[in-house]
Protein backbone atom coordinates (compact mmCIF):
# COMPACT_ATOMS: atom_id res chain seq x y z
CA UNK A 1 0.00 0.00 0.00
CA UNK A 2 2.61 2.24 1.03
CA UNK A 3 4.12 2.00 -2.82
CA UNK A 4 1.00 2.52 -4.36
CA UNK A 5 0.04 5.65 -2.20
CA UNK A 6 3.18 7.15 -3.16
CA UNK A 7 3.22 6.18 -6.88
CA UNK A 8 3.06 9.69 -7.92
CA UNK A 9 6.05 10.62 -6.36
CA UNK A 10 8.47 7.46 -7.04
CA UNK A 11 7.58 8.23 -10.71
CA UNK A 12 9.01 11.91 -11.06
CA UNK A 13 12.40 11.42 -12.10
CA UNK A 14 14.95 8.72 -11.83
CA UNK A 15 14.41 7.08 -8.33
CA UNK A 16 17.58 5.58 -8.29
CA UNK A 17 18.95 9.14 -8.49
CA UNK A 18 17.69 10.07 -6.07
CA UNK A 19 18.49 6.78 -3.84
CA UNK A 20 21.72 7.99 -4.83
CA UNK A 21 21.49 11.27 -3.36
CA UNK A 22 19.39 10.88 -0.43
CA UNK A 23 22.08 8.76 1.84
CA UNK A 24 20.23 10.05 4.74
CA UNK A 25 17.19 8.23 3.69
CA UNK A 26 18.87 4.80 2.94
CA UNK A 27 16.69 2.47 5.28
CA UNK A 28 13.59 4.32 4.08
CA UNK A 29 14.80 4.08 -0.20
CA UNK A 30 15.48 0.39 1.04
CA UNK A 31 19.19 1.14 -0.28
CA UNK A 32 20.81 -1.93 0.99
CA UNK A 33 24.55 -1.52 -0.41
CA UNK A 34 26.89 0.80 -1.26
CA UNK A 35 29.87 0.60 -2.91
CA UNK A 36 32.48 3.12 -4.66
CA UNK A 37 30.74 2.60 -8.28
CA UNK A 38 27.84 0.95 -7.48
CA UNK A 39 24.44 0.37 -5.02
CA UNK A 40 21.59 -1.61 -4.43
CA UNK A 41 18.28 -1.25 -3.49
CA UNK A 42 15.50 -3.77 -2.57
CA UNK A 43 12.59 -3.35 -5.42
CA UNK A 44 9.53 -1.73 -4.08
CA UNK A 45 7.44 -3.39 -6.41
CA UNK A 46 8.98 -7.16 -6.40
CA UNK A 47 8.63 -9.79 -8.44
CA UNK A 48 9.46 -11.97 -5.35
CA UNK A 49 10.75 -11.31 -1.29
CA UNK A 50 14.45 -10.31 -1.78
CA UNK A 51 14.34 -8.70 -5.18
CA UNK A 52 17.46 -6.29 -5.65
CA UNK A 53 18.02 -3.74 -7.95
CA UNK A 54 22.09 -3.12 -8.35
CA UNK A 55 22.61 0.10 -10.19
CA UNK A 56 25.85 2.32 -10.78
CA UNK A 57 25.98 6.16 -9.23
CA UNK A 58 26.21 7.15 -12.75
CA UNK A 59 23.22 7.70 -14.85
CA UNK A 60 23.81 5.86 -18.09
CA UNK A 61 21.39 3.15 -20.25
CA UNK A 62 23.88 0.71 -21.34
CA UNK A 63 26.60 -1.74 -20.49
CA UNK A 64 28.55 0.29 -22.87
CA UNK A 65 28.26 3.42 -21.02
CA UNK A 66 30.31 1.94 -18.19
CA UNK A 67 33.84 1.65 -17.51
CA UNK A 68 35.47 -1.56 -16.36
CA UNK A 69 36.19 -0.97 -12.74
CA UNK A 70 32.60 -0.03 -12.53
CA UNK A 71 31.61 -3.31 -14.60
CA UNK A 72 33.96 -5.16 -12.32
CA UNK A 73 32.33 -3.54 -9.13
CA UNK A 74 28.62 -4.53 -10.44
CA UNK A 75 28.99 -7.94 -11.29
CA UNK A 76 31.01 -8.47 -7.70
CA UNK A 77 28.17 -6.97 -5.83
CA UNK A 78 25.64 -9.14 -7.76
CA UNK A 79 27.72 -12.20 -6.73
CA UNK A 80 28.23 -11.21 -3.04
CA UNK A 81 24.39 -9.90 -2.83
CA UNK A 82 23.24 -13.56 -3.99
CA UNK A 83 25.28 -15.22 -1.14
CA UNK A 84 23.75 -12.56 1.58
CA UNK A 85 20.05 -13.17 -0.25
CA UNK A 86 20.90 -16.66 0.13
CA UNK A 87 21.72 -16.89 3.61
CA UNK A 88 19.10 -14.36 4.80
CA UNK A 89 16.28 -15.60 3.11
CA UNK A 90 17.25 -18.73 2.14
CA UNK A 91 17.06 -18.67 -1.42
CA UNK A 92 17.56 -21.53 -3.58
CA UNK A 93 18.28 -19.93 -6.90
CA UNK A 94 18.17 -16.73 -8.62
CA UNK A 95 17.17 -15.11 -11.95
CA UNK A 96 20.04 -12.32 -12.32
CA UNK A 97 19.79 -9.66 -15.30
CA UNK A 98 19.00 -6.64 -17.12
CA UNK A 99 16.32 -4.89 -19.40
CA UNK A 100 18.13 -3.24 -21.41
CA UNK A 101 15.65 -0.26 -23.09
CA UNK A 102 11.74 0.20 -22.96
CA UNK A 103 11.31 -2.37 -25.56
CA UNK A 104 13.25 -4.95 -23.63
CA UNK A 105 11.13 -4.02 -20.60
CA UNK A 106 12.59 -1.52 -18.85
CA UNK A 107 10.65 0.12 -16.47
CA UNK A 108 13.31 2.58 -16.22
CA UNK A 109 15.15 2.85 -19.56
CA UNK A 110 17.73 5.81 -18.57
CA UNK A 111 19.55 4.12 -15.29
CA UNK A 112 20.58 0.62 -15.83
CA UNK A 113 20.19 -1.58 -13.50
CA UNK A 114 20.05 -5.29 -12.87
CA UNK A 115 18.07 -7.31 -10.61
CA UNK A 116 19.03 -9.92 -8.50
CA UNK A 117 15.23 -11.94 -7.73
CA UNK A 118 15.60 -14.77 -5.27
CA UNK A 119 13.40 -17.98 -6.06
CA UNK A 120 12.40 -20.92 -4.32
CA UNK A 121 11.23 -24.01 -5.98
CA UNK A 122 7.76 -24.21 -5.90
CA UNK A 123 7.27 -20.34 -5.89
CA UNK A 124 4.75 -19.34 -7.92
CA UNK A 125 1.40 -20.27 -7.33
CA UNK A 126 -2.05 -19.57 -8.66
CA UNK A 127 -2.34 -15.54 -7.75
CA UNK A 128 -0.25 -14.18 -10.08
CA UNK A 129 -1.83 -16.54 -12.70
CA UNK A 130 -5.84 -15.98 -12.11
CA UNK A 131 -5.05 -12.22 -9.43
CA UNK A 132 -2.14 -10.80 -11.65
CA UNK A 133 -1.47 -10.37 -7.69
CA UNK A 134 1.99 -11.34 -5.75
CA UNK A 135 2.20 -12.06 -2.24
CA UNK A 136 5.29 -11.20 -0.39
CA UNK A 137 5.73 -12.94 2.74
CA UNK A 138 7.34 -9.99 5.09
CA UNK A 139 7.40 -6.43 5.12
CA UNK A 140 10.44 -4.84 3.30
CA UNK A 141 12.27 -3.11 5.70
CA UNK A 142 12.46 -6.67 7.70
CA UNK A 143 14.14 -8.02 4.21
CA UNK A 144 16.43 -5.12 4.31
CA UNK A 145 17.41 -5.80 7.79
CA UNK A 146 17.68 -9.50 7.33
CA UNK A 147 20.12 -8.72 4.21
CA UNK A 148 22.26 -6.15 5.80
CA UNK A 149 22.71 -8.41 9.25
CA UNK A 150 24.05 -11.49 6.51
CA UNK A 151 26.18 -9.11 4.92
CA UNK A 152 27.76 -8.14 7.65
CA UNK A 153 27.56 -11.26 9.50
CA UNK A 154 29.55 -13.38 6.14
CA UNK A 155 32.12 -10.63 5.82
CA UNK A 156 30.97 -8.86 2.60
CA UNK A 157 30.37 -5.70 3.64
CA UNK A 158 30.97 -3.64 6.55
CA UNK A 159 28.00 -2.64 8.75
CA UNK A 160 29.80 1.06 7.96
CA UNK A 161 28.88 0.73 3.78
CA UNK A 162 24.96 -0.13 4.76
CA UNK A 163 23.67 2.55 6.74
Amino acid sequence: MEYLERLDELQTGCFLCRDRDETHRDAEHLVVWRGKRVFSVLNRFPYTGGHCLIAPYEHVAGLDDLDSETMLELMTMARDLQVALRHAIHAEGFNVGMNLGRCAGAGLPGHLHMHIVPRWGGDTNFMPVLGDVRVIPEFLKQTREKILQAGVALSLFSASECE
